[in-house]
């Protein structure tokens, strides 16, 4: 049951399981295992991340596509909603139409770009999504009456999803609407990661890898690289706008600092490499890893600091102001002993 679930694509590594099964576990029991806001909304962030991550996953690592333009489907997604409930009022059916609009928008935006685009060589196309979601973004600053502007939009979803829901207590837990919330993002996100697991497992995926290694000998035996690429570009686009939802639905606020700021691209890059490219798997490490790093390092280094606060050097070294320099020397390391990802260093252990 549990292999069908996973389209057949089992971890492969005792270690990986181990560590596929932690997450899982302290996702799945966030509400329960942690206390604080925090927490929580660390773990929906990871939830949504992963779910961004996993589809950028299914662009680079199985079809060897190059773009910059995942926080743009992510951002459409994400304003679909705002848009939604600011003009619809705060129902589902608000949440509803804006995910649909802002996944069906990411597609038709994304099958323009496949189309007219991935006709040319890996590096044109590159820049071709990047200078797209350069003017997406302006586009949005600069249309402020509509989206806001830079200072974003704030607005209101249906109360059963916010804190003022309160519904008792569980397990020794006070289960709120924030509560509802956060397993709203969960089961959407495990259910559209399990999605696109059984699409790269699927005969479509297995083409898009024969085109990632060689497209002159995949279109030589009949396939039509460009229209693959398409569909998978879609595939993509419309999976980062539906995390876009959830991230504006467990948010409640967008704006171009959010959603469509290039950093944000970067990281998406960072998570994919530090996972492993070419495996689902390595969106949940990468992006568990990432999170969780961009969240508690700074205080992990403040207290490290506090402890050797008697030592030279080392309590400046340690300073919290410095947590992006020990952020960027550990992907460095990361990188270097892990070349194919955490996911494939594991899978390469377990194979040899």
């Amino acid at each position: 049951m549990i292999v069908k679930l996973l389209s057949g694509d089992k971890p492969r590594s005792a270690v990986l399981t181990a560590v596929l099964m932690v997450i899982l576990i302290c996702l799945a029991g966030a509400p329960f295992i942690f206390d604080g806001v925090r927490p929580l909304d660390t773990a929906a962030r990871i939830c949504i991340f992963i779910l961004l991550v996993a589809s950028y996953d299914l662009l680079l690592g199985y079809g060897g596509i190059v773009s910059f333009a995942h926080t743009m489907f992510f951002g459409l997604g994400a304003y679909g909603v705002a848009l939604a409930s600011t003009h619809m009022g705060r129902g589902f059916d608000a949440l509803l139409a804006g995910s649909l609009a802002g996944a069906l928008a990411a597609v038709v935006l994304a099958l323009l770009i496949g189309l007219f685009s991935l006709r040319v060589r890996a590096i044109f196309f590159a820049m071709i999504t990047l200078a797209v979601a350069s003017a997406v973004a302006v586009l949005v600053s600069q249309f402020s009456g509509i989206t806001g502007g830079e200072d974003g939009l704030t607005y209101n979803i249906p109360r059963v999803l916010t804190s003022a829901n309160r519904m008792g207590e569980f397990l020794g837990t006070r289960i709120t609407g924030k509560t509802l919330n956060y397993y709203l993002v969960f089961f959407a996100s495990l259910i559209l990661f399990l999605l696109l697991l059984r699409i790269v497992n699927s005969p479509f995926g297995r083409v898009l890898q024969a085109i990632r290694e060689n497209d002159f000998r995949a279109e030589a035996i009949g396939y039509r690289v460009v229209w693959y690429r398409t569909a998978a570009t879609c595939l993509s686009a419309a999976a980062a706008a539906l995390a876009g939802s959830l991230f504006a639905i467990w948010l409640r606020y967008v704006g171009p600092d959010t959603t469509l700021s290039f950093e944000i691209m970067l990281d998406i890059l960072l998570m994919v490499v530090i996972g492993g490219m070419g495996t689902m798997y390595g969106a949940v490490i990468g992006a568990a890893l990432f999170i969780l790093a961009q969240t508690y390092l700074q205080n992990l280094m403040g207290s490290a600091s506090e402890a050797t606060v008697g030592l030279p050097l080392i309590p400046d070294l340690l300073n919290p102001d410095r947590w992006l320099m020990w952020l960027g020397i550990l992907f460095i390391l990361s990188v270097y002993f892990f070349p194919s990802g955490i996911v494939g260093r594991l899978r390469q252990r377990r194979a040899s």
